[in-house]
């Protein structure tokens, strides 16, 4: 119930001006999100690479509202990647893409004009030596994304996508992607989805994340094992030795300020961990998905709102 009560609050208009007004709040947004530049992206980035992590970096933003915003997300973009290879990061870093930034569901062509947008970014990348990888949305837009994918792929095949354990579609969509050079994230899903789209119940979206990854791990693509469950992380670690994959085969992908411990832990036994690091001005729905995932976080927000200091 505080998962869903959460889930909601994340698309809520209302609440987020409530909370993004209040000042202490940032104090729970700092430890999920770099900072509000791409200079704070870099910072961050340039930190964990140094202690031996892999990144991707994510722009905050999503459902936006004007072809305007999304020329802004793509010269963010632009800056970033520029910054990435100027620094020597681009080897270990990637940026992640969320198409709805781009313009995916704008009335009309929002599609075709999401696509020209996620070709400026791939096309940058690409030539400074920087991966993509899409990010999942909501299930109103996995078709979509899985288009735009295919087009992308086209030019610069090395373009990652992440997928859903949550949705029941998901198990055909990791055989479908299941290919040589394919990068796929396989995530639990953040988003709150109908029964008639998705798993509600946790065994069910973890038993059907095993069956995607063992799709995935028994392939030639790339699985990028995106979960901070020890239970989900320790099958992906036996099924690699049972494929006898190397352990640079794989990624396991973590989020910024959760178990850094513990990606620091995996790196050194020689498994590559990328972290997940969002930076942006609109970090309340980002946040918010967060607190949903692990709701003992909320200890974090208790003490913001309470604390004026």
């Amino acid at each position: 119930m505080l998962r869903s009560a959460l889930l909601a609050a994340s698309r809520s208009t209302n609440a987020r001006r409530s909370i993004q007004a209040f000042p202490p709040s940032r104090a729970v947004a700092q430890r999920f999100v770099a900072g509000e530049t791409e200079e704070d992206a870099l910072r961050v980035a340039g930190q964990l690479t140094g202690t031996g992590l892999l990144v991707t970096v994510d722009h905050l933003g999503e459902d936006i509202t004007d072809r305007e915003q999304a020329h802004r997300t793509v010269e963010s973009y632009q800056r970033l990647i520029t910054g990435m290879a100027s620094s020597g990061l681009a080897p270990r870093a990637e940026v992640s893409v969320k198409l709805s930034a781009l313009g995916q569901s704008l009335p009309g062509a929002g599609e075709p004009f999401a696509l020209d947008r996620a070709f400026e970014i791939v096309r940058a990348a690409d030539t400074a030596g920087v991966l993509v990888t899409l990010d999942m949305e909501d299930h109103t837009t996995t078709d979509s994304t899985l288009r735009i994918l295919g087009r992308l792929r086209a030019e610069v095949a090395s373009v990652g996508c992440a997928l859903q354990a949550s949705l029941h579609r998901t198990q055909d969509d990791a055989r479908a992607l299941a290919t040589a050079g394919s990068r796929v994230r396989l995530t639990k899903g953040a988003y709150r989805e109908p029964g008639r789209v998705a798993h509600q119940r946790f065994a069910d979206i973890d038993a059907a994340y095993v069956r995607a990854l063992e799709t995935l791990m028994r392939s030639e693509a790339r699985p990028l094992v995106a979960t901070h469950d020890p239970a989900l992380l320790a099958t992906a670690i036996r099924l690699a030795q049972e494929v006898r994959r190397p352990p640079t085969s794989y990624e396991v992908q973590m989020l910024y300020g959760i178990r850094p411990a513990e990606q620091l832990r995996l790196a050194a036994e020689g498994i590559d961990v990328r972290v997940y690091v969002a930076f942006g001005r609109e970090w309340y729905g980002y946040v918010m998905r967060r607190l949903a995932e692990r709701p003992a976080s909320l200890s974090l927000f208790a003490r913001a709102l309470v604390s004026r200091s």
